[in-house]
């Protein structure tokens, strides 16, 4: 690959490992050095303006970075945002930052030719073949269509473990991948799906593995002026966004833990119809399908949902079920729901659906718009009841 073309790569993906050699004179400066040269250059508004973009985004729960070009200035956008994540040291924005950054990695991975992915994936060290000629390596058959899997692409197992390690899904577990001689045979978008979770691990610093003091770190930061302003912004927009995250905990499956009580009735109804084996309409299925995909819920446990259900065929279920994944739908507001006759907070006289709950921040009372809302303010209130009784026990002794 011509120099050019590499440096091109790393303006696009600055999280690359060729960085550290290419652009040593800025990978390899002191923090604050890098920071005091950046924020005292002509380079400094342009700098605060892309960064605020992204972090008005991530706040608005926008997917997708909607400023983003490929120069240098998105090498020293990656750089910045490792340390400002650092000293904020808030996991839910780290998670924000971190999810659409990677996101929009991953859209711009797909777009790039197959001798661009290779050289990124030798960069990082992968154990990858690119094979020139397409292997078929599985083929689904469902109701006399049939679905061929082709790829150039092969990975070593181990490397495809470390990739996926932190990702549930069923269907990425290696016994349900083909694998031949040591290699797993895989489409281009999986295994850049796979680089889009390396990336947002590398965004989600834990304090514990930078060995330098914070508060420290953040006093020699804040006497660079423009990058004191820079970090009063986003936390003043994170202040006023923050209500909205305020129930914003892990409400996503985990094997042996039942938050089945946590959901709202509108959920609770479909479940206990499925349970009875009565036959579920069009959009109960989907709305249940994608409300435990939102959740988290392993492939297999959605099946199960289905399996006592009149009509249920296991490989079309399956089907449906691994096509809802790969495609990430979001539940029905509960603005939908009503639309479908499916809530069914009155006939419940469930509270939190009726009455909604108290803002802090706001100070006012606000009515739950989303089911996933209702889990989290339950959860949330759980979670207080559990540490009261937990701090009551503490002063007893």
């Amino acid at each position: 690959m011509a120099l050019s073309d590499i440096f091109d790569l790393i303006k696009r993906y600055p999280w690359l490992s060729s960085l550290k050699k290419y652009y040593s004179d800025i990978a390899s400066k002191d923090p604050i050095n890098f920071i005091n040269e950046i924020f005292t250059s002509n380079k400094t508004e342009e700098l605060k303006n892309k960064i605020l973009n992204l972090f008005n985004d991530a706040f608005n729960n926008i997917e997708q970075m909607t400023d983003y070009d490929f120069d240098e200035i998105n090498i020293f956008i990656y750089l910045i945002l490792r340390i400002l994540l650092y000293i904020l040291n808030n996991k839910i924005i780290s998670n924000r930052i971190a999810n659409i950054y990677s996101k929009t990695t991953y859209n711009e991975l797909n777009k790039e030719n197959e001798y661009n992915l290779y050289y990124i994936y030798q960069d990082l060290n992968l154990e990858v073949i690119f094979e020139e000629q397409e292997i078929i390596y599985k083929k689904i058959v469902v109701k006399d269509q049939q679905e061929l899997y082709k790829t150039n692409f092969k990975i070593s197992y181990i490397d495809y473990l470390k990739l996926a390690s932190n990702l549930k899904d069923e269907y990425r577990r290696l016994v349900n991948n083909a694998l031949q001689h040591g290699y797993v045979y895989i489409k281009t978008e999986s295994l850049n799906r796979l680089l889009q979770e390396h990336v947002r691990s590398k965004l989600l610093i834990q304090n514990n593995e930078i060995p330098i003091d914070l508060e420290k770190f953040k006093e020699k930061l804040f006497e660079i002026q423009e990058f004191k302003n820079l970090f009063d912004h986003i936390t003043n927009i994170w202040e006023s966004k923050k209500e909205e995250f305020e129930y914003s905990i892990d409400i996503t499956f985990k094997e042996g833990l039942d938050i089945s009580e946590l959901f709202p009735p509108c959920v609770k109804e479909i479940l206990s119809k499925a349970r009875e084996g009565q036959n579920l309409i069009h959009t109960e299925r989907l709305f249940i399908l994608w409300f435990l995909n939102s959740l988290k819920y392993p492939e297999e446990k959605i099946i199960n949902v289905f399996s006592t259900l009149p009509d249920f065929d296991e490989e079309k279920t399956a089907y449906q079920v691994k096509y809802a994944m790969k495609k990430g739908y979001t539940p029905y507001s509960c603005k939908s729901l009503k639309s479908y006759n499916m809530c069914l907070a009155k006939a419940y006289k469930d509270k939190l659906c009726i009455e909604g709950y108290f803002s802090k921040l706001q100070n006012e009372q606000k009515l739950i718009s989303h089911p996933l809302k209702y889990i989290e303010v339950q959860q949330y209130r759980t979670s207080k009841r559990s540490q009261r009784s937990e701090n009551q026990i503490i002063d007893k002794k």
